[in-house]
């Protein structure tokens, strides 16, 4: 595959690039160890305070066939200028100080306690990047199924559904994202990439046990403004299906294999990018369940440079993300 989204760093490139002795390193160790999709998404600072204005291009100029003395109309592409938002996602920590203390190292402690802190923004994130919607909830920033949620859309043909359409009940999706210049994460200008993090010291809270008492503590305040930016929708495609008419033998319903084809296809090419399947703990079941049953060269299960084992379809990487649902509305 391409290596374009060199272009864009990914969170473990900024991590590379932090001092030594710099604690937002293990925190971005810790984010792509809980969630797969962190070590695929390249950013780019956006060139607004709250995100990103981009040019989309939404027409092509037509050309003339000529003939001898005969004139050509001059012509031109159309474009329609986007805006992108971040989010702020935030939390403090807050230990009390004499039982970190009592541990004879509370910098090491704290950040034990705070992992679970680093897990929950990992996970809030990873459901807006594919759920969020700004439309609705204004604090947010929109994810990619509010974007591809209508099949009789401009973007319809990068939604595919099976024979039978999926209902209203149990429906998941598997995700064809190409990350790189079309696609990619965003954060405010004038900002960084990944969480901020500002380490309060010892402070008096004022009312820990919720009637006014007070205590000392230290606290810990968690930052991430982020965005997402889909500059060509052709780079992104949705399969959503009905998990309850998944079949063995793929002779009823749908044959997941068949449409992870179709999205390669769907994308107009694989090389301007870093190409990358998701789908959920379910989805990943029916796959095996399929393919087990019709073994597939296609699909195939190899260590990576650091060791771990990665499953591909074609040759595209196959991501686990566990903030996927089992229970989407079927696709209209």
């Amino acid at each position: 595959m391409s290596t374009l989204t060199a272009t864009y760093p990914t969170l473990l490139d900024f991590k590379a690039r932090l001092d030594p002795n710099d604690k937002v390193a293990s925190v971005i160790e810790l984010l792509a160890q809980q969630n797969e999709s962190i070590q695929d998404i390249p950013w780019k600072e956006g060139n607004q305070l709250t995100g990103e204005v981009t040019t989309v291009r939404t027409g092509l100029p037509a050309p003339t066939w000529r003939k001898l003395y005969g004139g050509v109309q001059p012509g031109k592409s159309t474009t329609a200028k986007v805006t992108e938002s971040c989010g702020m996602l935030e939390q403090y920590a807050v230990v009390d100080k004499a039982l970190a203390d009592l541990n004879n190292n509370s910098a090491a402690w704290r950040m034990s306690e705070e992992v679970a802190f680093i897990e929950a923004m990992n996970q809030e994130f990873t459901k807006n990047l594919f759920y969020g919607n700004e439309a609705t909830d204004a604090e947010r920033f929109t994810g990619f199924a509010p974007r591809f949620n209508l099949t009789t859309a401009a973007n319809g043909q990068n939604i595919l559904t099976s024979a039978s359409p999926p209902d209203s009940t149990d429906n998941a999706s598997i995700w064809l994202v190409v990350w790189g210049p079309y696609v990619h994460g965003i954060y405010p200008k004038g900002s960084k990439a990944g969480i901020s993090i500002e380490d309060k010291g010892q402070i008096t809270h004022q009312n820990i046990d919720g009637s006014g008492g007070m205590a000392e503590v230290y606290m810990t305040h968690y930052r991430w403004d982020v965005g997402l930016a889909v500059r060509d929708w052709r780079y992104v495609v949705r399969i959503n299906y009905d998990l309850e008419n998944i079949v063995k033998s793929g002779a009823t319903g749908p044959v997941l294999a068949d449409l992870m084809g179709k999205a390669l296809r769907r994308v107009p090419s694989l090389n301007n990018g870093r190409p990358v399947f998701y789908a959920n703990r379910d989805t990943l079941d029916a796959l095996d369940l399929q393919t087990n049953n019709m073994p597939l060269l296609a699909f195939r299960t190899t260590a990576d440079a650091q060791g771990s084992l990665v499953t591909t379809f074609r040759g595209v990487p196959i991501r686990r993300v566990d903030q996927l649902l089992s229970t989407e509305a079927g696709v209209s």
